[in-house]
């Protein structure tokens, strides 16, 4: 206990936060409250710029897990966030949270965003950045350093993302394209939960589920939801085996058809 409390006093002489609350307004806080407000960090400190000759590729991405836009900066950041918004365990996802106000070493007050803060369903809370580890210089090691250290001071992760396997981002980005709860259909779910309590192709499945044109959105809905699971470490395709997950039951599919009526996420 003694060993937190000197760390915690360490943070604070080192590190402040500067966030948006839901409505807007700008707080700044000591680094060792922030856990206590975390709830509260629901909007970026800064905007996602966009300008002719740009290098990086901004935009906005709707995360079915917390029901709103969410802004990334680069499509690595994109990638990362669809990830993310897959993770079932996932149950919060801000870009760009805070302002961490730190001091460089070359003793200049400087402040830094990182990408994202993740709140996750045991209550765990980690801090990510998404860069292709090729293109990190010594300004970023620097702001990545001090970010790990203030994440270690109040107990929660933080790490540096690298890009995606190419397959694994195309395979989460087709399923992110029937993520919205208009692609679930009750009926449709039971018969294709039921169809793929055997594994077996993905087409074959649809169509035994139905009209494929009506059965496929559906499907593909069960796989960004995981009540289906696929490998998706190899390419997505009509041949891909596809099974009912073991945790899959007639609750959840109930609960899916209510979030639908209820305009609910997740």
């Amino acid at each position: 206990m003694l060993g937190e409390t000197a760390q915690l006093s360490r943070a604070d002489d080192e590190f402040e936060a500067v966030f948006l609350t839901g409505r807007g307004v700008e707080r700044r806080v000591p680094w060792r409250w922030l856990p206590e407000v975390v709830d509260e960090l629901e909007r970026p400190v800064r905007s996602f710029p966009s300008y002719r000759g740009q290098r990086n590729y901004p935009g906005w991405y709707w995360a079915c897990t917390v029901g709103r836009l969410i802004g990334f900066e680069s499509w690595v950041e994109r990638d990362h966030l669809v990830a993310l918004d897959f993770d079932a365990s996932v149950v919060g996802i801000v870009s760009q949270p805070f302002w961490l106000l730190l001091t460089s070493a070359e003793g200049k007050s400087r402040r830094y965003a990182p990408d994202f803060v993740v709140r996750s369903a045991d209550g765990t809370v980690a801090v990510l950045d998404s860069r292709q580890l090729h293109s990190i210089g010594e300004r970023d090691r620097e702001a990545f350093d001090a970010t790990g250290r203030a994440c270690a001071a109040v107990g929660w992760r933080y790490a540096v993302w690298d890009r995606m396997d190419a397959v694994v981002v195309a395979n989460q980005r087709w399923l992110a394209g029937y993520r919205h709860p208009r692609c679930f259909d009750e009926a449709a779910a039971t018969r294709l939960l039921g169809v793929f309590t055997t594994p077996r192709p993905l087409m074959d499945g649809a169509e035994m589920a139905g009209d494929p044109l009506g059965t496929l959105p559906v499907l593909y809905h069960l796989l960004w939801k995981q009540l289906l699971v696929a490998d998706l470490a190899v390419v997505l395709s009509h041949r891909t085996i596809v099974r009912t997950a073991s945790t899959a039951n007639s609750a959840q599919v109930a609960q899916l058809a209510q979030d639908l009526v209820g305009g609910g996420v997740r």
